[in-house]
């Protein structure tokens, strides 16, 4: 049988860093997130002419006269066309001859907010739309924010996400008013030092027309930063995982059919931090035995070392015990065993926790049954306040307890996002209930 695996493109390193950017949009309702998405593809070329055809034809339109209504581009489904919302997480794909992009454009209402974090978390940056014409300014200087600003932005925060780029829009609406976006952009960046988020890049623009996003406008001459499409071809997306210890989770075990001479043993997966040489020393976690490199295969042949980012398949030295679900890990830096987990969630499911069920963790290829402890503390998108809870409703954010079953092979996940994330699936209707990342104290 064939024992490789396609190999996947690597990351980026200092010397490509203008290679891929994962970027989401995210805000409230109606801040004009499908709409820039749409002025992005529209002005930089990054849409076929039958596309635009069939946006000419719509039927349902949210706009006035013959104009184009750009925010059909991503919303997809009949039931975001007819209810004027985005519902679903669309992926859109272009490139300028800087950049490649992959867009997730990710619903604005509170009830989707489990989709905006499937979207952000495999993210470079994120867009905060902020529609002008929502934010309170009271006649005393404050500035209210709207909540679901605040949520995205802490769901960025949660999930450490690079770059945070503030786009403050439909300026049209305020005659380009300099005062209302300083206004604005000071009380983000007060709410944004209260979370950490650090990397915090403002801009005015107007994504119905057409003001900044790909091409500067007279009307916004105070500006006199980049355009959009120049601030996002400028963000460095170079991946630090190179560095880091190896993490490579069985996906698979690969045999021949069994009547060969040769017999053949091959551990297929993809490296998700780290890399890999022939010869190297590693550790299977979580059963903890020895195992030498033997051969790194693809389907392009054999390689001497392989990077995250790549899939390959692992011949080992030693015949060892390893089954889809183990970690093959760096012997000198192993992952961290866990029977207790402590982890920040975002709970997705419209059914509330039920602390007397059991749970399916999945953890890169590993599922195992876990159980809730406790809920340590309930966080408060309006104040970031923690607070202390007993339970977990829809769109909730908390830091919660869990024990497992058997062991997870872990890391923090603001050391190594891949190996610090899971899921948690409900064992009877299969639905993923929560999004976790694991702290380590």
């Amino acid at each position: 049988m064939n024992a490789a695996v396609a190999p996947a493109t690597p990351h980026s390193t200092h010397s490509a860093e203008r290679g891929l950017l994962r970027f989401i949009t995210a805000g409230s309702v109606d801040d004009g997130k499908s709409t820039l998405i749409g002025r992005l593809l529209f002005d930089s070329k990054g849409i076929f002419a039958d596309q635009l055809d069939a946006m000419s034809r719509a039927k349902h339109k949210r706009t006035v006269g013959d104009t184009i209504d750009l925010s059909l581009l991503t919303d997809g489904l009949e039931a975001e066309r007819e209810q004027g919302i985005t519902i679903d997480v669309a992926y859109r794909y272009f490139a300028t001859p800087k950049r490649k992009f992959i867009i997730a454009d990710t619903p604005g209402h509170e009830q989707y907010t489990r989709n905006m974090v499937t979207g952000a978390s495999t993210a470079d940056a994120v867009i905060i739309l902020i529609d002008v014409s929502k934010v309170k300014l009271g006649d005393d200087g404050s500035v209210e924010l709207l909540i679901q600003t605040k949520r995205h932005s802490t769901i960025a925060h949660l999930l450490q996400i690079e770059h945070v780029v503030v786009a403050v829009n439909k300026m049209d609406l305020v005659n380009y008013d300099q005062t209302v976006y300083d206004r604005i952009v000071a009380a983000y960046q007060e709410f944004a030092a209260t979370l950490g988020l650090k990397d915090i890049k403002p801009i005015p623009l107007s994504a119905l027309a057409g003001d900044n996003v790909v091409t500067a406008s007279d009307k916004l001459s105070w500006y006199t930063g980049p355009t959009l499409i120049a601030l996002l071809e400028s963000l460095s997306v170079y991946d630090e995982s190179h560095d880091e210890p190896l993490r490579f989770p069985v996906q698979l075990v690969a045999r021949h059919a069994g009547h060969e001479a040769n017999d053949f043993r091959g551990y297929m997966g993809r490296i998700e931090a780290g890399k890999v040489s022939v010869g190297d020393k590693l550790t299977v976690q979580p059963g903890g035995q020895s195992a030498t490199v033997k051969d790194i295969v693809t389907l392009d042949g054999s390689l001497a070392t392989a990077v995250v980012g790549q899939s390959i398949t692992l011949l080992l030295e030693e015949h060892v015990d390893i089954s889809r679900g183990d970690m093959l890990v760096s012997a000198d830096r192993p992952a961290t065993l866990l029977k207790n987990v402590v982890a920040d969630v975002c709970w997705l499911s419209e059914e509330p926790l039920d602390m007397r069920r059991k749970y399916w963790l999945k953890h890169t290829t590993r599922q195992v049954s876990a159980k809730v402890t406790g809920v340590e503390t309930l966080l408060d998108i309006n104040t970031q306040e923690k607070r202390p809870a007993t339970g977990l409703a829809l769109n909730d954010i908390a830091r919660i307890r869990l024990t497992v079953q058997q062991p997870l092979a872990a890391d923090a996940y603001d050391e190594i996002r891949t190996t610090g994330a899971f899921i948690l699936i409900d064992e009877v209707t299969h639905q993923t209930v929560a999004a976790g990342m694991i702290r380590l104290d």
